[in-house]
């Protein structure tokens, strides 16, 4: 996550008072999937929540955060080899134009 979106993060969780165990933004997946979908819609892009996990897993792996550190805490896989798969399955310059994608550039 860069730099500036993450003290945007702490400021709203202070803001918020957000305890660690709370969600930071409380709604289902189904309403994050129709969210995203409708954005997707608008750029016009295909794009589910599940790809968006996917693409800041590799960008992550690219910036040389450690498999396990992806594969145990921000993905939650009991396995490195699910991680593995994941990671293989979308190109550099696909990783790197939804980054851009997501942070408005």
């Amino acid at each position: 996550m860069p730099e500036t979106l993450a003290e945007r993060v702490r400021a709203y969780l202070e803001a918020q008072n957000l305890r660690a165990e709370q969600r930071l933004f409380p709604i289902s997946y189904s309403t994050a999937r129709s969210c995203i979908k409708k954005l997707g819609e608008e750029m016009p892009l295909k794009v589910r929540p599940h790809d968006l996990r996917r693409h800041s897993a590799t960008y992550a792996s690219w910036n040389g955060v450690p498999l396990e550190v992806i594969s145990k805490v921000l993905l939650r896989h009991q396995d490195l080899k699910t991680t593995q798969m994941y990671l293989s399955k979308i190109s550099e310059a696909e990783a790197l134009r939804w980054m851009d994608v997501l942070h408005g550039k």
